[in-house]
């Protein structure tokens, strides 16, 4: 009697499991990720990389002003034009996949126009010498980091020694226009592919596997999060391995005093993919709406985004009257408690998100996290 049922009670638990199973199963599957890819393509995207090329278009009319008529008011407005493309570049980051992923020695597109921080010595040397490559692994010498450098000089070196260095370096206008048209040449290669042949091959890329669209969105996603804390706060503050102190020079827009402000915007856009939106407010399927249909999703959007509201005080909470640089060295603790509320935020994206989702992380940030 107690064999039977012992086996009655297995059998049912054998069915209940089965049932239950069948029904997460389903829960997760009536999510359609085409959608959300077609979404991600169509309208986030396709129009960050428009308005970067857009944006990068107007930066090379201004540079283009300045180098045939070099005064003042020129290397100012190339400066706001610069501020304004770089501006836009930050909503475009994120999205090295396709033909973004690999640029140049096997670099994605963010490497290759954006890496910070850039060396002056690099630099120097090719306005000096004249002779420099935008396809070697002299990525810190090119980019957009390397045109602030140019057009906006040392900490120590007014407009007015800007403009003296323009009018006294031979090669110096034609490494400025070249670094841009370089970045131009780039990002039309990218909105080109994107708007010709890829975003097909982007949507039916479905999957959740190492080589889908959706992993590695995904994994771009997380990675340009991480970027905030790891590079544009944690290295200039001398927390990354390896270092023994603050390093103030190393912050992402050192030499106009934007790092702020290009902060705040690369959070801004972070957020818009989280939630599928355009940089408009055009509200589609993204990663919030998946993790909705999964089993423990809704909870862990709940917390995401509570979690994310605190990085979003602590970041307002940031003086604004003085660049990022001044402040890691004078009033440190705005920045590192925004920067604690950043760490506290990586497991929600990345471990718990990758759980419940069954998305593999597939690269290293060398922290542990």
């Amino acid at each position: 009697m107690m064999r039977k049922v012992f086996g009655i009670v297995l059998m049912l638990s054998i069915v209940a499991f089965g049932c239950k199973k069948k029904k997460t199963n389903e829960e997760e599957e009536k999510f359609d990720r085409g959608l959300m890819l077609k979404n991600y393509a169509e309208n986030v995207i396709i129009p960050s990389y428009k308005d970067a090329q857009s944006s990068v278009n107007q930066m090379l009319v201004s540079i283009d002003a300045f180098v045939s008529n070099t005064t003042l008011q020129n290397l100012e407005n190339a400066q706001n034009a610069w501020v304004a493309a770089y501006g836009e570049w930050q909503y475009a980051n994120p999205f090295n996949v396709g033909p973004a992923a690999e640029q140049g020695l096997s670099k994605s597109m963010f490497e290759e126009v954006s890496t910070f921080p850039v060396s002056e010595t690099k630099i120097n040397d090719a306005v000096i010498n004249g002779v420099y490559s935008f396809s070697d692994f002299n990525r810190d010498a090119r980019g957009y980091l390397a045109i602030e450098y140019l057009l906006f000089g040392t900490l120590s070196e007014s407009n007015d020694d800007v403009l003296n260095l323009f009018t006294t370096q031979a090669h110096r206008k034609t490494y400025l226009k070249e670094c841009a048209t370089n970045i131009k040449s780039r990002i039309d290669n990218v909105v080109n592919q994107w708007t010709t042949s890829f975003t097909n091959e982007f949507i039916k890329n479905n999957g959740t596997d190492v080589g889908s669209s959706t992993s590695q969105l995904y994994n771009e996603f997380v990675k340009s999060f991480e970027t905030n804390k790891n590079f544009k706060i944690e290295l200039p503050m001398g927390l990354r391995p390896g270092q023994t102190q603050a390093e103030p020079q190393l912050v992402e827009a050192y030499y106009s005093g934007k790092s702020l402000h290009f902060l705040k915007i690369h959070l801004s856009a972070i957020e818009n993919i989280y939630y599928g939106k355009s940089k408009t407010g055009a509200d589609g399927l993204g990663f919030k709406d998946y993790l909705e249909t999964v089993t423990g999703g809704k909870d862990l959007v709940t917390s995401t985004l509570a979690q994310w509201d605190n990085v979003i005080v602590k970041i307002n909470a940031i003086p604004t009257n003085q660049t990022l640089s001044y402040l890691i060295v004078n009033n440190p603790q705005p920045v590192d408690d925004f920067r604690v509320e950043l760490q506290k935020h990586t497991r929600f994206f990345k471990s718990d998100m990758s759980s419940l989702l069954g998305i593999a992380i597939t690269y290293s940030s060398g922290d542990g996290d």
